[in-house]
């Protein structure tokens, strides 16, 4: 029995928004470094962390103060950081952070780092939002390297962020990729989204045969006020089912066992890769 134990932070912002994104991202490093040391001490296989976790949540603003908080992956200062970390516990760590490609030419990624403390590849978020208090467009170009799978130390690992989540080809590709393990740093907002929550990465983890790690920040960010972000974090088995759930306004750490051979379990009773048409599907990329 192959058991991988999976954590995943959420935490409100530190600081004020009219402070530099460089003292922001100060205030939020240290306020997770606790967390990363809690989950070595515990054990922790694989770790990640919100949507953007060194900044506030700035794509209601259209402000051109934010690009400044941009760094290069890998060898921006909180990648490097994070390698230190990784490889002082053995542990795998996805750190989502805002990635500077070029100069005017910026993603919201996510780093991923294997237990030795080297570093595997990046996901760029796919879809780019771009609705009321959501204005990621002027922030984030769409993502261009597709769906990888990284072959950390202990599983299959997948990254897909945030507003991805509502696109389910993705989950798919990142499945018939290999993933055997995917997490979904978000920022997102009390209203028609909490529900969808509780929803999406449930059913997609059922859809996919695979275990699923939802990743929210907490708390309120002025003077945008978009409204509360809701935290409830929480990872799922194969069949849906909740590991562990955090809480809606606390700054905490969720840690669930994975027990991956129940992968190969639930896909040998729900044949759905056995029995998809993909010959079918080829009006879906028509549209």
């Amino acid at each position: 029995m192959a058991i991988v134990k999976a954590a995943l932070t959420q935490v409100a912002l530190k600081g004020d928004t009219s402070d530099s994104p460089e003292s922001i991202r100060d205030r939020m490093i240290e306020a997770h470094i606790p967390f990363v040391e809690q989950a070595g001490q515990a054990g922790v296989n694989v770790l990640s962390f919100q949507e953007v976790f060194t900044q506030p949540y700035f794509c209601p603003s259209q402000d051109a103060k934010w690009y400044a908080a941009t760094e290069n992956i890998p060898d921006g200062p909180t990648t490097k950081l994070m390698q230190e970390y990784a490889r002082k516990y053995s542990m795998v760590i996805v750190v989502p952070i805002y990635e500077e490609d070029i100069t005017g030419v910026y993603y919201n990624t996510a780093a991923v780092i294997d237990a030795d403390g080297s570093y595997l590849g990046k996901f760029r978020k796919i879809h780019i939002p771009q609705v009321a208090g959501f204005y990621e467009k002027f922030f984030f170009k769409p993502g261009n390297l597709g769906y990888p799978v990284f072959d950390t130390a202990y599983c299959k690992l997948g990254v897909y962020i945030c507003y991805d989540r509502h696109f389910p080809e993705g989950w798919r590709a990142l499945a018939l990729n290999g993933a055997e393990y995917i997490v979904n740093p978000s920022a997102t907002v009390a209203g028609l989204s909490q529900y969808l929550w509780k929803l999406e990465q449930p059913a997609s983890a059922v859809a996919n045969g695979v275990y699923i790690g939802a990743c929210n920040r907490i708390g309120t960010e002025e003077p945008w006020n978009i409204g509360r972000f809701y935290g409830s974090s929480y990872i799922v088995n194969p069949r849906g089912e909740f590991l562990v759930e955090g809480s809606e306004d606390q700054d905490e750490m969720v840690m669930a066992d994975m027990d991956m051979e129940m992968i190969r379990e639930v896909r040998n009773t729900w044949q759905f890769f056995r029995d998809r048409r993909p010959e079918t599907y080829d009006e879906l990329v028509d549209y």
